[in-house]
Protein backbone atom coordinates (compact mmCIF):
# COMPACT_ATOMS: atom_id res chain seq x y z
CA UNK A 1 0.00 0.00 0.00
CA UNK A 2 2.86 2.28 0.63
CA UNK A 3 4.06 2.00 -2.70
CA UNK A 4 1.73 2.71 -4.14
CA UNK A 5 0.71 5.98 -2.49
CA UNK A 6 3.91 6.53 -3.15
CA UNK A 7 3.78 5.88 -7.05
CA UNK A 8 0.85 7.72 -7.30
CA UNK A 9 2.33 11.06 -5.48
CA UNK A 10 5.51 10.75 -8.16
CA UNK A 11 2.79 10.26 -11.25
CA UNK A 12 1.18 13.08 -10.14
CA UNK A 13 3.71 15.61 -9.47
CA UNK A 14 4.99 14.02 -13.10
CA UNK A 15 1.66 15.75 -14.63
CA UNK A 16 1.52 18.81 -13.03
CA UNK A 17 3.64 20.53 -15.27
CA UNK A 18 5.91 22.87 -12.86
CA UNK A 19 3.62 23.03 -9.75
CA UNK A 20 5.03 25.02 -7.34
CA UNK A 21 3.24 24.10 -4.16
CA UNK A 22 6.35 24.35 -1.84
CA UNK A 23 6.34 27.39 0.70
CA UNK A 24 10.22 28.73 0.91
CA UNK A 25 9.70 31.98 3.63
CA UNK A 26 12.13 34.17 2.81
CA UNK A 27 13.56 38.02 1.44
CA UNK A 28 14.51 37.43 -2.23
CA UNK A 29 11.32 38.73 -3.27
CA UNK A 30 12.22 41.98 -1.95
CA UNK A 31 15.57 42.25 -3.93
CA UNK A 32 15.57 45.16 -5.13
CA UNK A 33 15.88 46.10 -8.98
CA UNK A 34 19.60 46.01 -10.22
CA UNK A 35 21.31 49.52 -10.49
CA UNK A 36 22.43 49.11 -13.79
CA UNK A 37 18.75 48.26 -14.94
CA UNK A 38 17.42 51.61 -13.06
CA UNK A 39 20.00 53.12 -15.16
CA UNK A 40 18.82 52.07 -18.56
CA UNK A 41 15.02 53.20 -17.57
CA UNK A 42 16.37 56.27 -16.99
CA UNK A 43 18.27 56.69 -20.29
CA UNK A 44 15.38 55.18 -21.98
CA UNK A 45 13.15 57.71 -20.23
CA UNK A 46 11.15 55.47 -18.33
CA UNK A 47 10.83 54.97 -14.56
CA UNK A 48 10.82 51.75 -12.40
CA UNK A 49 6.98 52.22 -11.45
CA UNK A 50 6.17 52.44 -15.45
CA UNK A 51 3.82 49.63 -16.54
CA UNK A 52 5.20 46.49 -18.59
CA UNK A 53 4.61 43.66 -20.51
CA UNK A 54 6.43 40.37 -20.68
CA UNK A 55 6.66 38.76 -23.92
CA UNK A 56 8.47 35.61 -25.03
CA UNK A 57 9.58 33.12 -27.87
CA UNK A 58 10.43 29.95 -27.90
CA UNK A 59 12.83 29.00 -31.20
CA UNK A 60 14.76 32.34 -30.49
CA UNK A 61 14.79 31.12 -26.71
CA UNK A 62 14.34 34.67 -25.11
CA UNK A 63 11.98 36.93 -22.90
CA UNK A 64 11.58 40.44 -23.49
CA UNK A 65 10.38 43.34 -20.94
CA UNK A 66 8.63 46.30 -22.30
CA UNK A 67 8.05 49.19 -20.43
CA UNK A 68 6.09 52.41 -20.94
CA UNK A 69 7.94 55.32 -21.35
CA UNK A 70 6.88 58.93 -20.33
CA UNK A 71 5.70 59.35 -23.98
CA UNK A 72 3.14 57.01 -23.60
CA UNK A 73 4.94 54.17 -25.73
CA UNK A 74 6.30 50.68 -24.60
CA UNK A 75 9.92 50.34 -25.84
CA UNK A 76 12.05 47.39 -25.01
CA UNK A 77 13.45 47.21 -22.06
CA UNK A 78 15.52 44.48 -21.60
CA UNK A 79 15.68 40.78 -23.36
CA UNK A 80 16.95 37.97 -21.34
CA UNK A 81 17.62 34.41 -22.61
CA UNK A 82 15.45 31.52 -21.58
CA UNK A 83 17.10 28.40 -20.08
CA UNK A 84 14.83 25.76 -20.89
CA UNK A 85 11.52 25.44 -22.57
CA UNK A 86 10.09 21.91 -23.20
CA UNK A 87 7.80 20.00 -25.30
CA UNK A 88 7.85 21.65 -29.29
CA UNK A 89 6.73 24.80 -31.21
CA UNK A 90 2.88 24.65 -31.06
CA UNK A 91 0.14 25.94 -28.25
CA UNK A 92 -0.81 23.79 -25.10
CA UNK A 93 -3.19 21.23 -25.54
CA UNK A 94 -3.76 19.05 -22.48
CA UNK A 95 -2.28 18.11 -19.01
CA UNK A 96 0.93 16.57 -19.03
CA UNK A 97 2.13 17.20 -22.46
CA UNK A 98 5.13 18.83 -21.49
CA UNK A 99 4.00 22.13 -23.75
CA UNK A 100 4.73 24.95 -22.45
CA UNK A 101 1.54 27.57 -23.52
CA UNK A 102 1.42 29.89 -26.57
CA UNK A 103 -1.10 32.81 -26.35
CA UNK A 104 -1.84 36.36 -24.73
CA UNK A 105 -1.73 36.22 -20.48
CA UNK A 106 -2.89 38.44 -17.98
CA UNK A 107 -0.43 38.49 -15.01
CA UNK A 108 -2.13 40.15 -11.28
CA UNK A 109 -0.16 40.52 -8.22
CA UNK A 110 -1.94 37.34 -6.82
CA UNK A 111 0.20 35.10 -9.78
CA UNK A 112 3.00 36.30 -8.52
CA UNK A 113 4.90 33.07 -6.01
CA UNK A 114 7.41 34.95 -3.63
CA UNK A 115 7.85 31.76 -1.80
CA UNK A 116 8.50 29.50 -5.17
CA UNK A 117 10.74 25.91 -5.00
CA UNK A 118 11.76 27.48 -7.99
CA UNK A 119 13.29 30.79 -6.16
CA UNK A 120 11.04 33.16 -7.59
CA UNK A 121 7.96 32.72 -9.87
CA UNK A 122 4.76 33.54 -11.62
CA UNK A 123 1.68 31.40 -12.91
CA UNK A 124 0.84 32.60 -16.88
CA UNK A 125 -2.47 31.83 -16.05
CA UNK A 126 -2.95 29.20 -18.95
CA UNK A 127 -6.13 28.24 -19.20
CA UNK A 128 -7.39 31.62 -20.31
CA UNK A 129 -10.28 32.15 -22.08
CA UNK A 130 -9.09 31.09 -25.44
CA UNK A 131 -7.71 27.96 -24.15
CA UNK A 132 -10.55 26.80 -22.31
CA UNK A 133 -12.75 28.00 -25.36
CA UNK A 134 -10.72 25.17 -27.16
CA UNK A 135 -10.81 22.48 -24.26
CA UNK A 136 -7.33 22.64 -23.38
CA UNK A 137 -6.39 21.48 -19.48
CA UNK A 138 -3.82 22.18 -17.43
CA UNK A 139 -2.34 24.40 -14.78
CA UNK A 140 0.86 25.38 -12.73
CA UNK A 141 2.83 26.41 -15.53
CA UNK A 142 4.88 29.21 -15.09
CA UNK A 143 7.92 31.53 -15.37
CA UNK A 144 10.04 30.81 -12.86
CA UNK A 145 13.92 30.24 -11.98
CA UNK A 146 16.47 27.14 -12.28
CA UNK A 147 16.34 25.89 -15.99
CA UNK A 148 14.09 22.93 -14.73
CA UNK A 149 11.14 22.99 -17.25
CA UNK A 150 7.64 20.37 -17.46
CA UNK A 151 5.63 23.39 -19.42
CA UNK A 152 7.29 26.27 -18.31
CA UNK A 153 9.95 28.75 -19.10
CA UNK A 154 12.63 28.54 -16.52
CA UNK A 155 15.49 31.73 -16.30
CA UNK A 156 17.75 31.01 -14.11
CA UNK A 157 17.71 31.83 -10.41
CA UNK A 158 19.48 35.25 -11.43
CA UNK A 159 16.90 36.60 -14.44
CA UNK A 160 13.55 35.82 -12.34
CA UNK A 161 14.99 37.63 -9.71
CA UNK A 162 15.51 41.10 -11.64
CA UNK A 163 12.40 39.97 -13.71
CA UNK A 164 10.19 39.33 -10.45
CA UNK A 165 11.44 43.09 -9.33
CA UNK A 166 10.95 45.01 -12.41
CA UNK A 167 7.29 43.73 -12.02
CA UNK A 168 6.76 44.11 -8.44
CA UNK A 169 7.69 47.46 -9.25
CA UNK A 170 5.41 48.04 -11.97
CA UNK A 171 2.33 46.66 -9.28
CA UNK A 172 3.46 49.00 -7.06
CA UNK A 173 3.13 51.63 -9.36
CA UNK A 174 -0.24 51.04 -9.77
CA UNK A 175 -0.45 48.49 -12.47
CA UNK A 176 -3.13 46.36 -12.10
CA UNK A 177 -2.36 43.64 -14.57
CA UNK A 178 0.56 42.90 -16.70
CA UNK A 179 0.36 41.26 -20.23
CA UNK A 180 2.36 38.07 -21.03
CA UNK A 181 1.99 37.57 -24.83
CA UNK A 182 3.95 34.10 -25.55
CA UNK A 183 4.73 33.17 -29.05
CA UNK A 184 6.38 30.11 -30.99
CA UNK A 185 8.75 32.67 -32.62
CA UNK A 186 9.21 36.17 -33.73
CA UNK A 187 6.62 37.01 -36.14
CA UNK A 188 9.18 37.85 -39.36
CA UNK A 189 7.97 37.02 -42.57
CA UNK A 190 11.04 34.61 -42.58
CA UNK A 191 9.66 32.70 -39.72
CA UNK A 192 6.19 32.48 -41.13
CA UNK A 193 7.49 31.53 -45.05
CA UNK A 194 9.66 28.67 -43.49
CA UNK A 195 6.53 27.66 -40.82
CA UNK A 196 3.94 28.00 -43.93
CA UNK A 197 3.08 24.31 -43.86
CA UNK A 198 2.67 23.79 -39.86
CA UNK A 199 -0.18 22.17 -38.54
CA UNK A 200 -0.27 25.43 -36.45
CA UNK A 201 -0.17 28.02 -38.59
CA UNK A 202 -3.93 29.28 -38.11
CA UNK A 203 -3.50 29.95 -34.78
CA UNK A 204 0.13 31.75 -34.90
CA UNK A 205 -1.50 34.18 -37.43
CA UNK A 206 -4.16 34.87 -34.85
CA UNK A 207 -1.46 35.50 -32.53
CA UNK A 208 0.49 37.45 -34.95
CA UNK A 209 -2.66 40.05 -35.56
CA UNK A 210 -2.07 40.86 -31.47
CA UNK A 211 1.76 40.75 -32.32
CA UNK A 212 1.42 43.69 -35.40
CA UNK A 213 -0.92 45.64 -33.27
CA UNK A 214 1.52 46.11 -30.12
CA UNK A 215 4.20 46.57 -32.65
CA UNK A 216 3.11 49.10 -34.46
CA UNK A 217 1.04 50.83 -32.08
CA UNK A 218 3.23 50.40 -28.81
CA UNK A 219 0.29 49.89 -27.10
CA UNK A 220 -0.69 46.86 -25.09
CA UNK A 221 -3.46 45.55 -26.95
CA UNK A 222 -7.04 44.86 -25.35
CA UNK A 223 -7.71 40.90 -25.83
CA UNK A 224 -11.26 39.54 -25.99
CA UNK A 225 -12.29 35.90 -27.49
CA UNK A 226 -14.82 35.67 -29.90
CA UNK A 227 -15.75 32.45 -32.12
CA UNK A 228 -12.81 30.53 -30.37
CA UNK A 229 -10.26 33.21 -31.60
CA UNK A 230 -8.12 36.10 -29.95
CA UNK A 231 -9.68 39.55 -30.95
CA UNK A 232 -7.33 42.08 -30.57
CA UNK A 233 -7.80 46.20 -30.37
CA UNK A 234 -8.09 49.37 -28.81
CA UNK A 235 -11.43 50.48 -26.46
CA UNK A 236 -13.52 48.81 -28.84
CA UNK A 237 -12.37 45.14 -28.04
CA UNK A 238 -12.55 46.18 -24.35
CA UNK A 239 -16.18 46.40 -24.49
CA UNK A 240 -16.69 43.50 -26.53
CA UNK A 241 -16.45 44.57 -30.29
CA UNK A 242 -16.17 40.93 -31.97
CA UNK A 243 -15.28 43.11 -34.94
CA UNK A 244 -13.09 45.61 -34.15
CA UNK A 245 -11.79 49.05 -36.65
CA UNK A 246 -8.23 47.87 -37.82
CA UNK A 247 -5.59 50.16 -37.17
CA UNK A 248 -4.43 51.58 -40.80
CA UNK A 249 -0.77 51.32 -39.93
CA UNK A 250 -1.12 47.94 -38.38
CA UNK A 251 -3.36 46.64 -41.69
CA UNK A 252 -0.21 48.11 -43.59
CA UNK A 253 2.24 46.04 -41.60
CA UNK A 254 0.11 43.18 -42.22
CA UNK A 255 0.09 43.71 -45.82
CA UNK A 256 3.98 44.39 -45.77
CA UNK A 257 4.53 41.61 -44.14
CA UNK A 258 2.17 39.22 -46.15
CA UNK A 259 4.33 40.31 -49.50
CA UNK A 260 7.36 39.66 -47.95
CA UNK A 261 6.31 35.98 -47.18
CA UNK A 262 5.27 36.24 -50.60
CA UNK A 263 8.43 36.84 -52.05
CA UNK A 264 10.62 34.59 -49.80
CA UNK A 265 8.69 31.72 -50.86
CA UNK A 266 8.88 32.24 -54.71
CA UNK A 267 12.44 32.72 -54.01
CA UNK A 268 12.76 29.06 -52.96
CA UNK A 269 12.30 29.40 -49.43
CA UNK A 270 11.89 25.90 -48.20
CA UNK A 271 9.05 24.84 -45.58
CA UNK A 272 10.21 23.25 -42.44
CA UNK A 273 9.50 21.58 -39.08
CA UNK A 274 11.15 22.12 -36.62
CA UNK A 275 11.47 19.04 -34.42
CA UNK A 276 12.55 18.99 -30.73
CA UNK A 277 13.62 16.23 -28.29
CA UNK A 278 11.77 18.00 -25.47
CA UNK A 279 12.32 21.64 -25.53
CA UNK A 280 15.22 24.02 -25.66
CA UNK A 281 17.32 26.79 -24.57
CA UNK A 282 19.04 29.66 -25.19
CA UNK A 283 22.70 29.67 -27.36
CA UNK A 284 24.06 30.76 -24.70
CA UNK A 285 23.49 28.12 -22.42
CA UNK A 286 24.55 26.05 -24.61
CA UNK A 287 28.39 27.39 -24.73
CA UNK A 288 28.29 28.08 -21.43
CA UNK A 289 27.67 23.89 -20.87
CA UNK A 290 30.00 23.22 -23.68
CA UNK A 291 32.56 25.85 -21.95
CA UNK A 292 32.88 23.45 -18.33
CA UNK A 293 34.81 20.59 -19.72
CA UNK A 294 36.14 21.72 -22.72
CA UNK A 295 35.57 21.35 -26.40
CA UNK A 296 35.01 17.50 -26.00
CA UNK A 297 32.78 18.15 -23.40
CA UNK A 298 29.28 16.43 -23.81
CA UNK A 299 26.16 18.98 -22.83
CA UNK A 300 24.45 15.85 -20.55
CA UNK A 301 27.65 16.02 -18.48
CA UNK A 302 27.86 19.65 -18.54
CA UNK A 303 24.93 20.52 -17.65
CA UNK A 304 24.46 17.77 -14.63
CA UNK A 305 28.06 19.57 -13.30
CA UNK A 306 26.72 22.86 -13.08
CA UNK A 307 25.77 24.40 -10.06
CA UNK A 308 24.88 27.96 -10.28
CA UNK A 309 21.87 26.88 -12.89
CA UNK A 310 20.38 24.69 -10.13
CA UNK A 311 18.78 21.39 -11.48
CA UNK A 312 18.57 20.90 -15.50
CA UNK A 313 15.24 19.09 -16.27
CA UNK A 314 16.47 16.24 -19.22
CA UNK A 315 19.74 17.62 -20.20
CA UNK A 316 19.90 14.68 -22.52
CA UNK A 317 17.66 15.96 -24.73
CA UNK A 318 19.06 19.50 -24.82
CA UNK A 319 22.86 17.59 -26.30
CA UNK A 320 21.33 17.95 -30.17
CA UNK A 321 19.31 20.86 -30.41
CA UNK A 322 16.38 20.98 -32.99
CA UNK A 323 16.11 19.23 -36.17
CA UNK A 324 15.04 20.73 -39.19
CA UNK A 325 13.28 19.01 -41.36
CA UNK A 326 12.36 20.31 -44.85
CA UNK A 327 9.62 19.80 -46.11
CA UNK A 328 7.74 18.89 -49.31
CA UNK A 329 4.68 20.72 -51.06
CA UNK A 330 2.27 18.63 -49.54
CA UNK A 331 3.56 18.90 -45.58
CA UNK A 332 5.57 15.71 -46.10
CA UNK A 333 9.26 15.25 -45.09
CA UNK A 334 11.44 15.26 -48.47
CA UNK A 335 13.68 12.99 -46.83
CA UNK A 336 11.66 9.51 -46.16
CA UNK A 337 14.75 7.93 -44.14
CA UNK A 338 13.46 6.50 -40.44
CA UNK A 339 15.14 8.74 -38.00
CA UNK A 340 12.99 11.58 -40.20
CA UNK A 341 9.79 9.86 -40.29
CA UNK A 342 10.04 9.12 -36.63
CA UNK A 343 10.90 11.95 -35.52
CA UNK A 344 8.28 14.47 -37.34
CA UNK A 345 5.60 12.23 -36.28
CA UNK A 346 6.39 12.28 -33.10
CA UNK A 347 6.11 16.13 -32.90
CA UNK A 348 2.39 16.17 -34.89
CA UNK A 349 -0.39 16.58 -32.46
CA UNK A 350 -3.12 14.45 -32.52
CA UNK A 351 -6.76 15.63 -33.30
CA UNK A 352 -8.54 17.39 -30.28
CA UNK A 353 -11.81 15.59 -28.87
CA UNK A 354 -15.22 16.38 -30.90
CA UNK A 355 -16.23 17.59 -27.51
CA UNK A 356 -13.65 20.21 -26.76
CA UNK A 357 -14.21 21.65 -30.29
CA UNK A 358 -17.84 22.68 -29.14
CA UNK A 359 -16.93 24.96 -26.36
CA UNK A 360 -17.03 28.66 -27.50
CA UNK A 361 -16.29 31.21 -24.95
CA UNK A 362 -19.07 34.04 -24.61
CA UNK A 363 -18.93 35.11 -20.61
CA UNK A 364 -16.89 38.02 -19.61
CA UNK A 365 -13.60 36.54 -17.88
CA UNK A 366 -10.57 38.23 -16.21
CA UNK A 367 -8.37 37.41 -18.22
CA UNK A 368 -9.34 38.78 -21.03
CA UNK A 369 -11.74 41.04 -22.52
CA UNK A 370 -15.80 40.49 -22.46
CA UNK A 371 -16.89 39.30 -25.93
CA UNK A 372 -20.20 40.09 -27.49
CA UNK A 373 -22.25 36.92 -28.07
CA UNK A 374 -22.16 37.70 -31.45
CA UNK A 375 -19.10 35.39 -33.23
CA UNK A 376 -16.98 37.53 -35.63
CA UNK A 377 -17.47 36.66 -39.11
CA UNK A 378 -15.92 33.25 -40.40
CA UNK A 379 -12.43 34.08 -41.94
CA UNK A 380 -12.00 32.64 -45.45
CA UNK A 381 -8.76 30.78 -45.91
CA UNK A 382 -5.68 32.05 -44.88
CA UNK A 383 -3.39 34.30 -46.75
CA UNK A 384 -0.69 31.92 -47.21
CA UNK A 385 -3.11 29.31 -48.25
CA UNK A 386 -5.53 31.34 -50.38
CA UNK A 387 -2.39 32.46 -52.67
CA UNK A 388 -0.45 29.26 -52.27
CA UNK A 389 -2.82 26.67 -52.09
CA UNK A 390 -0.93 25.54 -49.00
CA UNK A 391 -2.23 22.43 -47.22
CA UNK A 392 -2.76 22.13 -43.57
CA UNK A 393 -5.33 21.15 -41.17
CA UNK A 394 -6.99 24.53 -38.95
CA UNK A 395 -6.07 24.92 -35.33
CA UNK A 396 -8.94 23.96 -33.48
CA UNK A 397 -8.68 20.18 -34.81
CA UNK A 398 -5.58 19.75 -33.73
CA UNK A 399 -3.76 18.67 -30.01
CA UNK A 400 -0.44 17.87 -28.72
CA UNK A 401 1.30 14.84 -27.51
CA UNK A 402 1.52 13.88 -24.03
CA UNK A 403 4.70 13.90 -22.55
Amino acid sequence: MVKRIALAASLTLALAACQDSGFNPSSRHLAPVPPATLTLMSNKNMTKHDPIVIRSFKKEAEVEIWKRNKEGQFALLKTFPICRWSGQLGPKIKEGDRQAPEGFYSITPAQMNPNSSFHLSFDTGYPNAFDRAHGRTGSHLMVHGSCSSRGCFAMTDEAISEIYAIAREAFSGGQRTFQFQSYPFRMTPKNLAQHRLDQHMPFWQNLKEGSDYFEVTRQQPQVGVCGKRYVFGGEDVAQGNCAPTLDPLVAQKRQQDEQQVAELVAKGTPPIKLVYDDGGQHPSFRRAFASLGGEDASLVIAARENRNLGEVSRPEALAAGPREIVLDASGQPKDQGQGTALAYASSQAPQESPAAAKVVARAPVTDVAPAAAAPAPVESKPFYQRIFSFGGRTQEAQASPRS
